[in-house]
């Protein structure tokens, strides 16, 4: 399918591998010019020369932390853009017991004020030419919390809540955001997560990877290729009908009628 996207501009956050880098390989692939962005720059700056040689789109890299105010200034630098999809790391899992306020303080600058603020800065641009598509990338804990992840589950839910009032206010003008929800896919996360599982259970790596997937109806983790084209739908032509939406893409692990 044509995306009709091709020689769009996109800023895809966090994404020298993983969910972002499977987006932004989406985008490259219907044609889309990216602007990427990572804190490691050697990683960055690998996947931006694959990217390059095997879809010929122009690839900037801007190796900085978008969760400072300096990051997303240099980031923003770039601009405009037709296309933003943002995405941080989430924040380390615990206890409710073991959070203070700099604990939320942190979650909430990355994975909640982060992408309030990308979107305050690229949102007006879209809406003066009339076309735009934002993706946020969040978490299957929107929908169905996550215990050990309550900081991710409130930082989250908090951005989500400020998706669904921005999301119907700037659809008139050709603007779309959505978000993504990601359950458990093959990256860096996943094996942060199964690692603590191996360190609680004394089990190995294969069992508790073996543990999890049993616990998704399409038992297995998905994959950042998966994930990169739901994106790249929703930032094509095609998605200009769907309008604050929360997609899970989790492979059935959430038990829910709607």
């Amino acid at each position: 399918m044509d995306l009709g996207i091709a020689g769009k501009r996109a800023l895809v956050c966090a994404s020298s591998k993983g969910l972002g880098r499977g987006c932004a390989e989406a985008l490259a692939e219907a044609g889309v010019d990216l602007v990427m962005n990572a804190r490691g720059l050697q990683a960055l700056e690998a996947t931006a020369a694959d990217i390059r040689a095997r879809h010929q789109v122009n690839v900037v890299t801007v190796a900085a932390d978008i969760t400072t105010e300096a990051g997303r200034a240099a980031v923003l630098a770039h601009g405009p853009f037709d296309i933003l999809v943002t995405n941080a790391g989430g924040p380390p899992p615990g206890m409710w017991s073991d959070w203070g306020r700099e604990d939320f303080i942190k979650a909430l600058d990355a994975n909640m004020l982060t992408p309030i603020a990308l979107m305050q800065a690229v949102l007006p641009g879209m809406m003066a030419k009339g076309w735009g598509r934002v993706v946020n990338i969040t978490s299957v804990s929107v929908k169905s919390p996550v215990a050990v992840l309550g900081l991710s589950n409130s930082a989250r839910a908090g951005l989500t809540g400020f998706v669904a009032g921005t999301s119907r206010q700037v659809a008139g003008k050709g603007v779309t955001i959505n978000n993504l929800l990601p359950g458990i896919h093959a990256t860096d996360r996943a094996i942060a997560l199964d690692t603590a599982v191996v360190k609680a259970k004394g089990i190995s790596m294969d069992d508790a990877i073996a543990e999890r997937a049993a616990t998704i109806p399409a038992g297995r983790y998905g994959t950042a290729a998966e994930f990169g084209a739901a994106c790249a739908f929703l930032c094509s032509q095609h998605a200009g009908f769907i309008v604050g939406q929360n997609i899970l893409l989790d492979g059935g692990a959430t038990n829910a009628t709607m």
